[in-house]
């Protein structure tokens, strides 16, 4: 389900950067997003046996529920964009006050 939940978040992140302005650097949060799908359903790939579900509702690992990880897996994505969004916009008054 985490696979789920990544490509509608990427798919969301796609199409709202067709009509957004660029200053919020979209594209860049849509290709992280679409890395993040890619990684997983390479994994998905590599670790499917070919006994039981491709996509599953549930994990063996600390987060058991499918969305939930899909849902922790997005926030580091979404951290980083805020991260770099505002990096650039300290660098943009910086640059508009060595200017004056």
């Amino acid at each position: 389900m985490w696979l789920i939940t990544t490509l509608i978040a990427a798919l969301a992140v796609t199409a709202v950067w067709f009509i957004a302005p660029k200053k919020y650097q979209l594209g860049l949060l849509a290709l992280m997003l679409w890395g993040l799908a890619v990684m997983i359903l390479v994994d998905h790939i590599m670790g499917y046996g070919g006994s039981g579900p491709f996509l599953e509702m549930e994990t063996d690992g600390l987060i058991e529920n499918g969305t939930v990880l899909g849902i922790a897996m997005l926030v580091p994505i979404f951290t980083i964009w805020e991260i770099v969004l505002t990096m650039s916009k300290i660098k943009g008054k910086m640059g508009e006050a060595s200017a004056r």
